[in-house]
Parts: C-alpha cells; structure tokens; sequence
C-alpha cells in the first residue's frame, strides 16, 4: 500500500527514500537513457510506493521554456476535425508538421463558452488559427498572449503570417470551365452559420462576404467564402452573365446535408439551372443526391462542381477544384516554428464525368 503524508510527496522524497540524487530521479522521468533499466525500475516503485505521480508539467515546461506542444484553435465542434473529409486532410497535415518538428498537438475546437479561457491556460508554445471568424474571441486571447501564431484562410486584411490556398483563381476555373460547356443559367450552393441568415441572390452573398465590411456587419464570416464568390463571378461577367440575378441555395452548416437543402432550393425552380457551383466537395454530394431523387441526371441535365478534391470526389466522379490540405497543414506548422513568409498554395481543375455540355 502507498504511504501517505500530509503534503504531497516530492522528487526529494523519492530521492531520500532510497538514497540516491534527485538528478538520478529526475533522469528517471525525463532523461531515461541516463540510468540503467534496473535502476529506473527501482525508482519509479519508489515513487508509486509514496505516491509519487511525477514533475509537474507546467514547472518542467517553464524550466526548459518550451511546452512542447502547438495549440489548433478552429471554427467548429471537435467531431467536425475527425469527421468533415477536408479538414481530416488539412488535420492530417497538421499533425505531420509536427511529428517533424518533434512538438505535440492541443485541439481548441468551438466550445459553449467560447474558448477563450482554453486558449489563455494551454500549455503550448503557439497557436494554428484555422478559419476562425476575425471578431473571435479566442484570437484576440492568443494575441494577448503574445505566443507565435499563424492565421490559415485568414483574410489579408487580418494580422499576422498567414497560409492560403488561392481560392480565388481555383474558383474562377471551375466557372470557366461551365462557361466554355455553353452554361449560362447557373446556380451557387453556398453555407450559411446557424446564426446567420442566407443570401438569395449571388451578388448579396457576395456584399455580405465582403471582408473590407466591419466585422459586426458581417455575417458570411469565413474569408474563403468571399474569394471563391468573387472568383466564380468574374468568368460569368465575361460571358455576359447577370451576376445580380445568379440564384443562390443556402443552409445551415456545411455538410452533405445542408447541399441536399440548399439543392432543393434551386432544383425545385420553375426554371432550374443547367449547373450548380458549391463551395465544397461535401456540398456537392447533397446537390447530387437531390438531383438522383428528381430524376435529373447528371451531367445530361444538370452539370455539378465542387471545390476541395477530397478522396471521395473521385469516386463520385465529381468535377472539382484540388487543393493540397495536408501541405497547407505542414506549412502551418512550419511558419509556426521556424517563420518565413506568408504562404499561398496553387489550386488546380480536376474535370470528371459531372461536368458537360449545357443540355439542348
């Protein structure tokens, strides 16, 4: 049975009960190289013998001025990192950067309260800021603390490095391509938060995204929403295409589900459009579900675009734009650690068979 104190017992306590040096119990721990497995075996039951749990991480972490760990704040509940397919990728990316750079990895999803206080206690050496609203109340914590951070799909008009994919010009070639299949009535998938209210019109999602708007005013709050609107209306400008009048189908959230519902609103249309764009792959896959329970088939009747190349757009054969989310993830982390300039990814078109030409 463990002996117990009044106080609770102490690396000297170990030391003293079985006559060596607190160094020897320290290496015990922290540098077990340094004893032979014998030796640390006898120590390490001398610590449980007293009820001895080891050096305190925050007391350890301050001596070597290096907590070893880099906190991941994000826009969402935890699931939403293990379970959306591009934020997997992006995580997976993350998470490489820092096996090689030898830190560890603290999530700070969305919580009730905010967050803010989770950010102000974690014990890590800098922030990875990913998609997170401006007016957040978390990043105004991690700059109070004054540890490094980098800022991922961040406005450039936001302080601090950054890494970006180029959204813009991904989008504009996803229009393109439409354009040149003859497309000209065509329809957005777009997401709005539970607690915003969706645009109807492509040109009021796009005033509402605008990042040069103050922030209270702001209601589609993540940057790459604004720069892929921007990128698929400069094609349909060129092609004549009345932007103002470009319908718009918006749901809560960002799922397969919320596609599906915003899907409806375009599908079920007198005049439905003869392609939809969505600014995501996930998206995509309601817009396509809802299309297969209308009997429109695609591409014959209906020409579906995504954006993001998540593995299962392959197999949907979905036409979409690729971005590389585990590199913006190593990027991440690599800024982070040993600085450099702002990165900006390319993106590419990836045609397939849900793409073709405008129906007759």
């Amino acid at each position: 049975m463990a002996v117990r104190t009044a106080q609770p017992p102490t690396l000297a306590d170990v030391a003293t009960h079985i006559g060596v040096s607190r160094t020897t119990v320290s290496n015990a721990y922290n540098r077990p190289d340094q004893l032979s497995p014998a030796l640390r075996e006898r120590v390490l039951a001398a610590a449980l013998e007293l009820g001895y749990t080891g050096p305190d991480p925050m007391a350890r972490s301050l001596r070597r001025k290096r907590a070893g760990s880099i906190g991941f704040v994000f826009d969402a509940q935890l699931r939403y990192m293990f379970s959306d397919p591009a934020a997997v990728l992006f995580l997976s990316g993350v998470a490489a950067g820092c096996e090689e750079m030898g830190t560890g990895l603290s999530l700070v999803p969305q919580l009730p309260d905010g967050g803010a206080e989770l950010v102000r206690s974690a014990l890590v050496d800098g922030y990875v800021m990913f998609c997170t609203p401006e007016e957040d109340e978390r990043l105004d914590a991690v700059r109070a603390r004054g540890l490094p951070y980098v800022l991922v799909d961040f406005s450039p008009y936001a302080e601090g490095p950054r890494v970006n994919i180029d959204d813009r010009g991904g989008a504009r070639l996803v229009a393109q391509h439409l354009i040149d299949l003859g497309h000209r009535r065509l329809g957005l998938v777009v997401p709005y938060k539970d607690d915003e209210t969706g645009a109807a019109t492509a040109r009021e999602a796009e005033a509402e995204a605008d990042p040069t708007v103050a922030s209270d005013e702001r209601r589609w709050r993540c940057f790459i929403r604004y720069e892929r609107l921007v990128g698929w209306r400069e094609p349909l400008d060129a092609a004549g295409v009345d932007w103002a009048a470009v319908p718009l189908g918006s749901a809560p959230g960002g799922g397969v589900e919320s596609g599906y519902q915003a899907a409806a609103q375009l599908l079920d249309r007198a005049e439905r459009p003869t392609a939809i764009i969505c600014l995501s792959d996930v998206m995509a896959f309601g817009v396509m579900r809802a299309a297969a329970e209308r009997g429109i088939r695609i591409p014959h009747d209906l020409s579906v675009v995504g954006y993001d190349d998540v593995p299962e757009a392959a197999t949907a054969g979905l036409t979409t734009v690729y971005q590389d989310h585990a590199a913006k993830g190593e990027h991440a982390v690599r800024l982070l650690t040993e600085g450099g300039d702002d990165v900006l990814l390319p993106t590419d078109l990836i045609v397939r068979a849900s793409s073709g030409p405008v129906p007759s």
